[in-house]
C-alpha cells in the first residue's frame, strides 16, 4: 500500500506525513512546477505544469489498494476505477462516482469558489 497525494493545493500535507511516518507507510506527493514543496519523509514527484498533468501522472502511478488524497472529483473517479481508495483532505471517502456526477460536483465547487472571491471595486458598486 502506498499513499499518493495531489499536493498542489492539499491543506493537510503535514498531517498526512505525520500519520504515514507513524505507521511507516510510503507517501508520494505529486505537484506541478509552479509549487515548491519540501519533505524529509515523502517522495516528491514534480510534473510539468499543464491542465490535469498532475492528475494524469498520479492516475498512471497508483494501483489497486493504494490511497489517493485529492480534492478533485475527476481524479477521484479515475483512481476509484483503478481500485484505489480516494480520500478527500477533509477525511471523507469518495465512492462510486459516475462521470456525470463527478463533472457536476466539480462545476458546483468551481462556482462556489468564484462566488467567494472578493468583488473588484468599481464606480457602480461600492
Amino acid at each position: 500500500m502506498q499513499i499518493y497525494v495531489d499536493a498542489d493545493a492539499c491543506p493537510v500535507l503535514q498531517q498526512i506525513e505525520d500519520m504515514a511516518r507513524m505507521y511507516v507507510v510510503p507517501v508520494t506527493l505529486f505537484c506541478d512546477t509552479h509549487h515548491v514543496l519540501h519533505s524529509d519523509y515523502c517522495e516528491l514527484r514534480l510534473v510539468d505544469a499543464g491542465k490535469d498533468a498532475v492528475d494524469i501522472a498520479l492516475t498512471n502511478r497508483c494501483c489497486a489498494g493504494d490511497i489517493v488524497v485529492t480534492q478533485d472529483f475527476g481524479l477521484a473517479r479515475f483512481v476509484l476505477d483503478k481500485g484505489a481508495y480516494a480520500i478527500h483532505p477533509s477525511g471523507w471517502r469518495y465512492q462510486n462516482l459516475s462521470e456525470d456526477e463527478a463533472a457536476h460536483r466539480e462545476e458546483v465547487r468551481k462556482r462556489i469558489r468564484e462566488l467567494q472571491q472578493p468583488w473588484k471595486r468599481n464606480k457602480e458598486r461600492k
